[in-house]
C-alpha cells in the first residue's frame, strides 16, 4: 500500500469519524443531558475510522520498508490516528458527545494537509534514525500530542462556557499526556547519548520541548494547589498547546533550527 492510496483512506476515515460524531450528538440530544450512555453507532464508526488509517499505516510501513515516522508529513499520519483514539477514549470515559466532532475535525485537517503537502520522502533512513529508540521515541511523543490536543479542546470549551464541568477530564488527559511526553523526552535523551554522546544539548527542538514540559507542569501545579482563577488555568493550557506546536513543527521555520540535529 503506497501514498497513492491515501486519498481513499483519508476519505473513508473522515466519513467514519463524521458519522461517529453525528451519532454521538444524536444520542446526547435524545437524552438531553451532557453525559449518558455511549452511542453504539458512535463507537462502531470511531473504531472503523481508526482501523482504516491503522491498516494504511501498516501497509505504508511495509511499502517503505521503514517506519513512516521520518518526516513531518509522516508524523501527521500518526497524529490523525491518535487524535481519533484520544477522542474516542475521552468520549467513552466522560461521555462528552461533542468531543468526537472536534477530534474528527482535527484529524481531518491533518489528513487534508497531508493530501496538499505530503512531505513523504524516500525509503532510506539516515544512520542516526536507524536506532531501536526511533519508533518508541516518536510514537509516544505523537500519542502525547493527541492526548494533550484533546485537553486543549476541553480547555477551550471550558473557557468559552465556564458552566461546563470539565476539570476532571482535562486533568486526567493532561497527566496522561505529559507522562507520555516525559517518557518521549527520556527515550530521546537516551537516544541522543547513544548517537551523539550527550543526553541534552539545548538544540531548538529540545529547548521548545523543555518549555512545553514546564508549561504543562505549571498547569498541574495550579490544579494541585487548587488555584481558584480557572480562566488563568485554562489559558496556561492553551499557551502550553501552542508551545507544543512549536516543539513539533514550528521550529522548522526558525532560522536557528536549520542547523538543528532534529531537522532531517
Amino acid at each position: 500500500m503506497n501514498w497513492d492510496h491515501f486519498g481513499i483512506v483519508a476519505l473513508v476515515s473522515a466519513v467514519c469519524w463524521i458519522l461517529a460524531a453525528f451519532f454521538a450528538l444524536l444520542q446526547a440530544k435524545k437524552q438531553a443531558v451532557q453525559s449518558g450512555t455511549i452511542s453504539p453507532g458512535a463507537l462502531v464508526f470511531s473504531l472503523a475510522g481508526i482501523i482504516t488509517i491503522t491498516v494504511f499505516i501498516i501497509g505504508f510501513w511495509q511499502y517503505l520498508e521503514r517506519p513512516p515516522l521520518k518526516t513531518i508529513g509522516e508524523t501527521r499520519l500518526w497524529y490523525a490516528l491518535f487524535m481519533g483514539v484520544a477522542g474516542l477514549i475521552t468520549y467513552v470515559l466522560w461521555r462528552f458527545s461533542w468531543i468526537l466532532s472536534f477530534s474528527a475535525l482535527m484529524s481531518i485537517v491533518f489528513m487534508m494537509v497531508n493530501l496538499l503537502k505530503p512531505e513523504i520522502h524516500n525509503q532510506v533512513l539516515m544512520p542516526a534514525l536507524q536506532s531501536p529508540w526511533f519508533i518508541p521515541h516518536v510514537t509516544v511523543y505523537i500519542f502525547s500530542y493527541a492526548l494533550l490536543g484533546c485537553s486543549f479542546l476541553l480547555a477551550l470549551a471550558a473557557l468559552i462556557k465556564p458552566a461546563l464541568n470539565l476539570d476532571k477530564a482535562i486533568g486526567h488527559l493532561v497527566i496522561a499526556g505529559i507522562s507520555c511526553f516525559s517518557l518521549g523526552m527520556l527515550f530521546g535523551a537516551l537516544w541522543a547519548k547513544e548517537a551523539w554522546g550527550n543526553y541534552w544539548s539545548w538544540d531548538p527542538k529540545e529547548t521548545w520541548a523543555a518549555i512545553t514540559w514546564i508549561l504543562y507542569l505549571l498547569y498541574i501545579h495550579l490544579i494541585r494547589f487548587r488555584y481558584r482563577n480557572k480562566k488563568i488555568v485554562y489559558l496556561v493550557l492553551i499557551f502550553a498547546f501552542c508551545a507544543l506546536q512549536m516543539c513539533w513543527y514550528g521550529i522548522n521555520y526558525l532560522p536557528a533550527a536549520q542547523q538543528s540535529i532534529h531537522v532531517y
